[in-house]
């Protein structure tokens, strides 16, 4: 694991159960989705990073899970997220809620897709 991960590993350090098991939920999805990525801390929480291009930033909070993908992926989706609270380009996934898992995938999906037509 490079350095980078490690602080992403210490950040997780901070949780525990349930929190967790969410935390690294998000996590998983964005390596299976590419295993290219690079993970690293940015503005405090981890940050996925595609070719230099911001993917997605995700955090765990008392009440909620931050994730925040950017303002277009939020537009895009505002129609699912509309019963979440959100910010220009953040939504929280209350704790006490099952973490939208599919909704999550379509999300960092459409982010690479995104940031591999920027680069072209």
């Amino acid at each position: 694991m490079s350095l980078k991960s490690n602080e992403v590993e210490a950040y997780l350090a901070q949780f525990s159960g349930e929190m967790l098991s969410k935390l690294n939920s998000i996590r998983n999805l964005i390596f299976d989705i590419s295993p290219d990525v690079s993970e690293s801390i940015s503005y405090g929480m981890p940050a996925y990073k595609y070719k230099n291009k911001v993917i997605i930033y995700f955090a765990g909070y008392k009440n909620h899970i931050g994730v925040y993908a950017l303002p277009n992926t939020h537009q895009h989706f505002a129609e699912k997220l509309a019963k979440y609270k959100q910010g220009k380009g953040s939504v929280q996934f209350p704790n006490k809620d099952e973490l939208p898992l599919e909704l999550i995938r379509e999300m960092i999906l459409f982010r690479f897709e995104n940031a591999k037509l920027s680069l072209i």
